[in-house]
């Protein structure tokens, strides 16, 4: 019986770094994705979220079912949810250094295994928006993105907390010669905010430099 693939065993380096900054090259991996402008408070940023969870659990469970199974499937465990933060270009223009949560824009995500492909990822998409109507569900996308070069982290505790190991990998990068590309930044979240308490989330900072 060939044995599921789990992120969380096979895939380290890429989902559980250590509280210490390190350059990573991250491959072309895919994703579905979302887009997104609110404060992580509000409802659109919960639905958003479920509309990719109900979408990636379908691409897990269905090949299950099927007679013709997509070429190079393996069963997995789903892939942590991501997202990539920047904010609007209005906030840009009088950006101080404080960041209101309104004027955020992020692109949530939740990686796609090598067999899920263009082709097998609309024949689901299809599947569940006749099974289970979702409006959201037409802003999901399937994408091949190349992150390339990056600093990363695992930072322990509170969202609000992050400046302090943004400063830390920022010091590290500039350390190592190298430029944070911008203030983009993406986060792995390996925690659920339900059941963890803010002090014990786990989430993994990224950015790229060059």
């Amino acid at each position: 019986m060939p044995v599921k693939h789990e992120w969380r065993k096979k895939e380290k380096s890429l989902y559980l770094p250590k509280t210490l900054p390190e350059v990573i090259d991250i491959p072309k991996l895919n994703y579905i994705t979302i887009h997104g402008e609110s404060s992580p408070a509000e409802e659109t940023f919960t639905n958003c979220i479920g509309a990719l969870y109900s979408l990636a659990y379908t691409i897990k469970m269905l090949p299950k079912k099927m007679d013709e199974k997509p070429r190079g499937y393996f069963d997995f465990t789903v892939y942590p949810l991501e997202g990539v933060w920047d904010i609007n270009e209005k906030a840009k223009e009088s950006y101080s250094g404080e960041i209101k949560k309104e004027d955020l824009i992020y692109k949530l995500m939740i990686r796609q295994p090598d067999f899920v492909e263009l082709p097998f990822f609309k024949e689901i998409l299809n599947y569940i928006k006749n099974k289970k109507p979702n409006p959201l569900l037409n802003q999901v996308n399937f994408e091949t993105i190349l992150e390339g070069k990056c600093v990363q982290m695992l930072h322990l505790g509170r969202f609000e907390d992050e400046p302090i190991s943004f400063e830390k990998m920022e010091a590290f990068a500039k350390d190592q010669g190298l430029n944070r590309l911008s203030k983009v930044h993406k986060e792995i979240y390996l925690s659920d905010t339900r059941k963890v308490a803010p002090e014990k989330l786990k989430t993994v900072l990224r950015f790229r430099v060059s």
